[in-house]
């Protein structure tokens, strides 16, 4: 589905030294490296902060401490997504409550956002899903109409720019209270390990960020708040300032790769390419097909045996996993995301698929449905 080793294989000259810096410094936590590519972020991003973490779901867990929520409040987030999302809500003892996605983008349908609010309500976490955001706009509206907080989850859409009615840009991540993301190696900016960031423009948010990371620290051995151990180590660091200069790069690769695959496959009728929306570009992080009128677990089936790897992102919607199982909720209130998890299916897209590649996998796909 990625191609990791050939993406270093053209960068590691690059790789090498940034390594070998950090390790004849040995300043493997909090080195130099770690301030410089939060400050590159910043810079990339515009924005005013970025606190450098050890995972996405790190991320995700902290931005809702420094929340100051309490157990029993509730977090609305969609329910097709990765575990990850729900996960960190129901650590803290906050209350998920999931909704409906749009059938089109895959991200949360705002209509449905809004239904769910209610007094115990404190924030929400939209999901910029497989590479385009989330309609932030229409959820910023909601938000403020109602006083909630929202933290973007920017993991699939590091790089993606979102764009307002008004004409304003702004990157993925940027829009919201918080933003997380995670530099998890098959990332459009992936480390060579587990790696996070959070960021945000709110200069009272990002003091505590950055204490909650380090065990609530301020100072040495003085602990201001509750915190956890979430530190991005130096090499990792250092990798992602390597990496960070090619992240356009990549995003661009991944785009012209998906066009080469809606050109071919774009008029079969079985399939519904990626739809992209007007108020976000598209990173593909996935390039997720949606099937008609076959069984999509034996076209993977097919596929595999064929050597062509294909993935289904995500089986199971969250409301169906044992771990999140909750009697209150109504199947009727989540047809697209059940709909989905039976119907979607992901062809690989990274930096280094050739066109050649791209037309072996397509055909593949293409000679199967035609037998199934």
């Amino acid at each position: 589905m990625v191609d990791l080793k050939g993406q270093y294989d053209k960068i590691k000259p690059e790789i090498e030294q940034a390594i070998h810096k950090v390790l004849e410094s040995a300043a493997f936590i909090n080195g130099p490296e770690v301030n410089d590519f939060a400050s590159n972020l910043e810079e990339y991003l515009g924005v005013k902060h970025v606190i450098p973490c050890g995972n996405g779901t790190d991320a995700l867990q902290v931005a809702l401490m420094s929340l100051g929520l309490k157990p029993g409040d509730e977090v609305i987030t969609p329910d097709f997504t990765f575990v990850a999302t729900v996960e960190t809500i129901a650590l803290l003892g906050l209350k998920p409550r999931l909704v409906d996605v749009d059938p089109n983008n895959f991200t949360i349908d705002t209509e449905a956002l809004e239904q769910a609010i209610n007094e115990n309500t404190k924030a929400i976490i939209p999901v910029h899903l497989f590479g385009q955001c989330a309609n932030m706009e229409e959820i910023l509206r909601i938000a403020n109409k109602y006083g909630i907080s929202v933290i973007e989850d920017t993991a699939q859409a590091t790089g993606a720019s979102y764009f307002f009615d008004s004409g304003e840009k702004k990157k993925a991540g940027t829009i919201g209270d918080i933003g997380c993301t995670s530099f998890f190696p098959s990332k459009n900016l992936g480390a060579y390990g587990d790696a996070g960031a959070i960021f945000t423009n709110n200069d009272e948010l990002a003091e505590k960020l950055k204490y909650i990371v380090n065990h609530g620290m301020k100072t040495r051995y003085y602990h201001d708040y509750i915190g956890v151990n979430s530190r991005l180590d130096t090499i990792q660091a250092a990798i992602l300032n390597v990496k960070l200069k090619y992240l356009d790069e990549y995003n661009s690769s991944r785009q012209v790769a998906a066009g080469q695959y809606d050109k071919i496959l774009g008029d079969h009728k079985n399939l519904i390419v990626p739809q992209k929306v007007s108020w976000s570009n598209h990173i593909y992080h996935q390039y997720t097909l949606r099937t008609k009128d076959i069984d999509r677990n034996l076209l993977q089936k097919k596929m595999m045996e064929r050597n062509v790897p294909a993935m289904i992102y995500y089986p199971i919607p969250i409301h169906r996993q044992k771990a999140y199982a909750n009697a209150d909720y109504n199947e009727t209130n989540f047809k697209v995301s059940n709909e989905l998890s039976e119907s979607v299916i992901s062809l690989p897209i990274h930096t280094e698929l050739t066109s050649k590649q791209i037309h072996h996998i397509s055909s593949t796909l293409t000679e199967i449905l035609n037998i199934l």
